[in-house]
């Protein structure tokens, strides 16, 4: 995830999702990971805190400072460059899989109480963003 004052992401010429201040959580799903890993992963985008206080200090969360969350689907981070040039997405789930899993992230943040919006599963985005800090965090369940 990424703290960011800004994103956006396009699919063609239409915008699909955007967002203020926040995060920009890009989701990647594997084979065995299922509803218990998407709470939990959303649990930790809504209360981990990576947000300034008034002290500049990283101490408040999106629900403490009001940010909002955009999530979009990424089965490339699951890509493995271990061997050759060319990646592997074995790791990968298939879509079946990945696209309930990352809308339970979504259903689960905003039951949490964040505002969320979100790329287009299985579409050719673009993703503009302008990271603030910058702060980027790897978040695992």
């Amino acid at each position: 995830m990424q703290r960011v004052r800004r994103a956006k992401v396009t699919v063609g010429d239409e915008l699909v999702g955007e967002i203020g201040p926040g995060v920009l959580a890009l989701v990647g799903v594997t084979h065995d990971d299922g509803p218990a890993q998407a709470g939990k992963l959303a649990a930790k985008l809504a209360h981990l805190r990576i947000v300034d206080d008034d002290a500049g200090v990283m101490n408040r969360s999106l629900l403490d400072s009001g940010g909002a969350a955009l999530v979009v689907s990424q089965f490339t981070l699951y890509g493995d460059t271990s061997r050759g040039r060319r990646p592997s997405w074995i790791a990968a789930a298939r879509p079946e899989h990945a696209e309930p899993l990352v809308a339970a992230v979504v259903d689960e943040l905003r039951r949490l109480g964040v505002e969320v919006a979100t790329g287009r599963f299985r579409a050719e985005m673009a993703v503009e963003l302008v990271n603030d800090g910058p702060v980027t965090v790897l978040v695992e369940t």
